[in-house]
Formats: C-alpha cells, sequence, structure tokens
C-alpha cells in the first residue's frame, strides 16, 4: 500500500502531475503502454528534467501529429475504456465523465452530446490516461493534496473569455480545498480538476508515513521568482492501527435475499475488504435490506458502479471511516493428526471455521469439538 501526497505548489496541471509522478519513479514505458492500448495514434510522450530556479524537475511534453483539440467527449471516453489494465481504464473514463458531466451542466447538454473543445485534443486523454497508469504502476491506494491555489484574471476558451478558475474547473473542485493566490491566470486546469476527482482525492493532512521517493513536475508557463512546479510524495504508512477506509450503503426493499448473497460474494471477489447486510424497516413499514461495502478508497468509485449494476439501486451514500486493527498472525495447529490454520491475535486464537468443518468430517468429531481443540481452550 503506497499512498501519495500531492503539493499543488503553483498549482496542477494534468502533465505536471504525470511528470512529478514518472520523477518519483513512475515507469515512463509503462504509462505509454497504457495510452497505446486506448488505440489513440499519432502521439509521442517524452519526459524531460529541466532546471528552473535551482531546482531539477521533469517536464512532460505530448507531441502529436493531429493538432485537433475538438472533439466529442463520447470518443474520449470511449477510447479510455479500451486501456488496460483494467484499473487504469476505470479511472481514466471515471475523469472524462467528470468532465463530460461538468462541461453539460454548464452549457445545458446531455452528457452524450457535449462536444470538448480545448479539452478534446491528444494531450487531454494522454494526460488522463497517463496520470492513471502511473498511479497503478506505482501501487498507490490513497491519494492525498495540499489546498489548490487559484488563481485571478480571466482565460480563453471556444466561448470568449471566462473567469479563472474556468468555469469546468470550478465545479470538478467542488468540495476541494483551495486557497488564493497572487498568481494571474489558469493555475489548476480542468484536466488535472478530473483527475483528482477520479482518484477520489482526499484534501485532508495525510497519516504518518514513511517517505520513499519524491517527484517534481515543471508546468509550461515560467514564473520570474518561483520554480513552476507541482510536487508529489510517496510514502508507506506507518503502522498504527488505525486505517482509513470508505463505507458505501444502500437502501434495497425489492432485491431478493439470495440476489443479495450473490452480489455481496462479487463485492468480495472484485477488492472489498468486507460486505454485508443488515435489516431495516423503510417509510410505509416495508421491510428492507441495507447493502454495505468496506472499500479502501481508491476502489470506492468501481465498487460503487458494481453496487449499482448488481442491485438496480438508484444511488448509494458514501462516506470515510477510520478502521482500528489489531496485529493478528496465521498459525497452523495439529488437531489429533490433522491441520488446523487460526489466527491469533493479543487477546486469543481463533480457528478457521472452513478448516474445522474439514477437520471434523475427516476425524468424524463434532466442528464445535474440533474448534474448542483448535483454539486451545
Amino acid at each position: 500500500m503506497t499512498i501519495c501526497v500531492i503539493t499543488p505548489f503553483t498549482g496542477l496541471a494534468g502533465d505536471m502531475l504525470l511528470a512529478a509522478l514518472v520523477d518519483a519513479g513512475a515507469p515512463l514505458e509503462r504509462v505509454r503502454a497504457a495510452v497505446a492500448t486506448s488505440g489513440l495514434t499519432g502521439w509521442e510522450l517524452h519526459v524531460e528534467s529541466l532546471l528552473t530556479h535551482g531546482l531539477t524537475a521533469a517536464r512532460a511534453q505530448v507531441a502529436v501529429t493531429d493538432d485537433a483539440t475538438s472533439r466529442p467527449a463520447a470518443e474520449l471516453i470511449a477510447m479510455a475504456g479500451r486501456v488496460r489494465p483494467a484499473p487504469v481504464a476505470d479511472r481514466a473514463v471515471a475523469a472524462l465523465r467528470a468532465i463530460t458531466e461538468a462541461e453539460g451542466r454548464l452549457h445545458g447538454e446531455p452528457p452524450e452530446h457535449v462536444h470538448l473543445h480545448e479539452l478534446g485534443g491528444h494531450d487531454t486523454l494522454v494526460d488522463v490516461i497517463g496520470v492513471c497508469a502511473a498511479l497503478d504502476a506505482l501501487q498507490v491506494s490513497t491519494v492525498y493534496c495540499g489546498a489548490l491555489p487559484l488563481g485571478s484574471g480571466a482565460v480563453r476558451t471556444a466561448h470568449g473569455l471566462l473567469p479563472c478558475p474556468a468555469p469546468a474547473t470550478a465545479a470538478l473542485l467542488r468540495g476541494a480545498r483551495t486557497a488564493g493566490s497572487d498568481l494571474t491566470g489558469e493555475t489548476v486546469t480542468p484536466t488535472a480538476a478530473a483527475v483528482l476527482t477520479a482518484v477520489g482525492a482526499r484534501f485532508e493532512p495525510p497519516p504518518e508515513f514513511r517517505l520513499l521517493a519524491t517527484g517534481y513536475g515543471a508546468g509550461t508557463r515560467t514564473l520570474p521568482d518561483r520554480p513552476n512546479v507541482a510536487v508529489v510524495h510517496l510514502g508507506e504508512p506507518v503502522d498504527t492501527g488505525h486505517r482509513e477506509l470508505t463505507v458505501l450503503e444502500t437502501n434495497l426493499d425489492d432485491v431478493t435475499g439470495e440476489l443479495l448473497g450473490h452480489v455481496v460474494g462479487e463485492l468480495l471477489a472484485a477488492g472489498a475488504l468486507d460486505a454485508w447486510v443488515t435489516p431495516a424497516t423503510m417509510k410505509k413499514g416495508r421491510p428492507a435490506h441495507v447493502l454495505h461495502v468496506l472499500a479502501e478508497p481508491a476502489h470506492a468509485t468501481r465498487l460503487g458502479a458494481l453496487v449499482l449494476a448488481g442491485t438496480g439501486s438508484l444511488g448509494f451514500r458514501e462516506y470515510p471511516v477510520r478502521r482500528t486493527a489489531l496485529v493478528r498472525e496465521t498459525e497452523t495447529v495439529d488437531v489429533l493428526g490433522v491441520p488446523v490454520r487460526r489466527k491469533r491475535g493479543p487477546h486469543g486464537a481463533k480457528p478457521e471455521h472452513d478448516d474445522v468443518v474439514a477437520a471434523a468430517r475427516e476425524l468424524g468429531l463434532p466442528a464445535r469439538v474440533v474448534a474448542t481443540i483448535a483454539a486451545g481452550r
């Protein structure tokens, strides 16, 4: 489990974040390979080193043979959906859908009719897929981001001059921590804001972690008095017994018990840390169930989609939780010549139920007797 802490020193753009992740150790060839699986052609991605105000940083540049910047959003989403590995595709699609939905709301269009202007070029797709692939290669499970500095003034778009931050960026940053800046112009791009949304970035102090690597990603703008960079720190959380996780919940009054059991199994197989069902009484006295899913924050979007598809629910609740887990170890004990695994923690030991049942069947004893022997009681 690796965490990524983003410090947007002068702001954040997709190419800055991608460059910083490569500078921190993400393999550039893995990034290029992921982008290539989208079917996008006519592009090259280069990451070069430069010195800016005494600081060595990386700069990501996308060279294209097709300089069109206007495309239907659905076209970019379809290409992102073909990306491999699948977790990279999930995050890239989520980022592009976030952009599409924000643009659609701003311009009064349904998402399927949105046409991206400045964001419709090759570089948007390369940056989005590239960042998601870099995070996947680095095995980042959780992203934390500092307050994003918002510039002032105006930005030129296909719709004319618009205030900074651009309306799409402002819509995507709803709920994020921001701060004023003495810089004018666009300091946070819609691409960066959408990626932060897609990876479930947390705008809160990170937990204690052991620093593994630091990367500096430079933007294209040159500032007179400071380096124009975003910084990423990669680290291993220090094991304090606490872990920041996400819970998804949805109320269901029209799903059978058999189907709920199947969905729980599918969620666990898809990477949920736990999934369970509790009975509930809804309005008008209707009996119902609440489906709960405990997940890593980085997997919440994907598992939420599985909840909706598997149950037919129209929505779910999502909130952060802190789990405290005591140190435990798995050991194997001998029960009358049959091995049985058990988990041992600070306050006792518990045998694995499947092993107990198998041993009981082999020994011809009641399972409760085998469990008592295996537990050492």
